[in-house]
C-alpha cells in the first residue's frame, strides 16, 4: 500500500513480551498458570508446557523459574512462534499498513483474545466513518477479513491514526472497568491493565 510501511511482527512481539513478563500462577487470574501471556487454561496443548513441566520437575527446589525458562532457547522459540500463530497471523498482522495499529491489535489480542481485539478495531472503524460517508460499515464479528482490512485502508487514507487508536483504547479501558465492576477481585490487576491503555 502506497505511503505505508507494513507492520513488523518482531517489533510488536518485543514490546508485548516485555509487558507480559514471565511465569505466573495466580489463582485469581482467569488464565490460571501462564508463561509470557500464554495461558495453560486457554492453550492446554501448547508444546511449551511440556518443557516448562520438565524444567520445574528437575528443579523443584527453586521457587522462581523465570531465569531457568528464559535460558531455554527451544522454549523461547516456541513462545515466539505461538505468539505469531495464535495472535499475529489471525488478524493478518503482516498486511496491516501501520505499525501502531498492528501493535495495538497484537497487545490487546494477547491480553484479551483476538476476537475482542478485532472487535474493538471494527467498532472503532464504524464509529469514525462519518455515518458511512467515508466507507461502509463492516460487521462487528471479531473476525479479521478482507472487508475489515479494506475499511482500515480507507480510513488511513483520509483520517488521522490517533483517532482510531484512541477509540480502540477507550473500548479496551471500558472493558477492564466493566470486568472489575462485575468481579471486584480483579481490581488488583487494574494498574497492569491500564499500562496497556494508551490515551494520547
Amino acid at each position: 500500500m502506497m505511503g505505508f510501511k507494513m507492520a513488523n511482527f518482531n517489533d510488536a512481539f518485543e514490546k508485548t513480551a516485555a509487558i507480559e513478563g514471565g511465569y505466573i500462577f495466580d489463582p485469581d487470574d482467569a488464565g490460571g498458570e501462564t508463561y509470557k501471556g500464554i495461558s495453560r487454561r486457554f492453550n492446554p496443548l501448547w508444546k511449551g508446557w511440556e518443557i516448562i513441566d520438565d524444567l520445574k520437575q528437575t528443579n523443584r527446589r527453586k521457587r522462581k523459574f523465570d531465569k531457568l525458562f528464559e535460558q531455554d532457547e527451544i522454549l523461547q522459540d516456541k513462545v515466539r512462534l505461538s505468539y505469531k500463530q495464535l495472535y499475529w497471523d489471525r488478524f493478518w498482522g503482516d498486511e496491516i499498513p501501520q505499525q501502531e495499529i498492528a501493535e495495538e491489535l497484537f497487545d490487546t489480542a494477547v491480553n484479551m483474545g483476538v476476537h475482542r481485539a478485532v472487535g474493538f478495531l471494527q467498532e472503532s472503524l464504524n464509529l469514525l466513518n462519518r455515518n458511512q460517508k467515508n466507507y461502509r460499515d463492516i460487521v462487528q464479528d471479531g473476525l479479521f477479513g478482507r472487508k475489515t482490512l479494506k475499511a482500515l485502508e480507507a480510513y488511513l487514507k483520509i483520517d488521522k491514526l490517533m483517532y482510531l487508536i484512541k477509540i480502540m483504547n477507550i473500548l479496551q479501558g471500558m472493558h477492564y472497568i466493566e470486568y472489575m465492576r462485575k468481579n471486584p477481585v480483579q481490581e488488583k490487576y487494574a494498574r497492569g491493565w491500564l499500562k496497556r491503555v494508551k490515551i494520547k
